[in-house]
């Protein structure tokens, strides 16, 4: 591990180098800091995700670390560092959550659908939220959370409205207006978003250094940990499933 001013000296540079020491310094800091991210990492495991899968969206919260460290903040890099990469890991888990709900949410919900029927039989009618989180002795945010949780998830392209002829449907995306009126380019930002959340890991994580962070293939091998020609196949793997998914949109 680099002592604390050999650190500083890398996150200067960094900040203030030429290009080349730039990026010298940032793969510097990342190859020593890589023990750091493992061992966040292996807190999260055995939550339905593979550990390279985080060890990859890990090394993205570290390289944003690296890349926003100030030392005006007055702390130690590393200390600035692990709550970027917690960060980084629970945005994903929150985005990818949709499609990964815990068995026992999934349970809950299923009492609570029980429950909703038996009341509904001898009240006639649904019941409030309340009387079910009474029955069941939970609080109200348990299940409103549970609920939401198992809510069956809605494409761009499902119908909202459909005629008796079929000649006339409105689906959800015929409905988003942006609020500047750039319809079309939020339009393409939503669908570009919908293709990225089906890439595999490798491709997704791949594609945002490249084209989002703006990183080089270089600089991308040296961030997760491989060659420069492995970075270049998945590279064009994801372009060319970006390309057929938007076919099917």
């Amino acid at each position: 591990m680099l002592n604390d001013e050999e650190v500083k000296e890398l996150l200067l540079k960094v900040k203030c180098g030429n290009p080349a020491e730039r990026e010298a310094a940032i793969s510097e800091v990342i190859q020593h800091n890589l023990n750091l991210v493992r061992s966040i990492v292996n807190r999260f495991m055995n939550r339905g995700y593979e550990w390279d899968d985080l060890f990859q969206i890990g090394c993205i919260g570290l390289l944003k670390a690296v890349e926003r460290f100030d030392e005006n903040f007055n702390v130690k890099f590393s200390t600035y560092a692990v709550p970027m990469i917690i960060g980084e890991i629970r945005r994903f888990f929150r985005d990818d959550n949709p499609v990964k709900v815990s068995r026992p949410l999934k349970e809950l919900a299923i009492r609570i659908h029980r429950t909703q029927e038996i009341m509904q039989n001898k009240l006639g009618r649904e019941p409030t939220i309340s009387e079910v989180s009474k029955e069941l002795s939970l609080a109200p945010q348990e299940i409103v959370s549970a609920l939401e949780a198992v809510q069956p998830q809605l494409s761009l392209y499902d119908q909202v409205f459909n005629d008796s002829d079929g000649n006339n449907s409105i689906h959800i995306l015929d409905q988003l207006v942006h609020p500047d009126g750039e319809d079309n380019a939020y339009i393409d930002k939503l669908a570009l978003k919908e293709v990225l959340v089906r890439l595999p890991m490798k491709e997704r994580t791949v594609i945002y250094l490249r084209f989002f962070a703006d990183r080089t293939q270089a600089e991308i091998a040296a961030t997760i940990g491989l060659s420069q020609v492995q970075v270049s196949r998945i590279e064009k793997n994801a372009l060319k499933l970006i390309k057929s998914y938007l076919q099917t949109l």
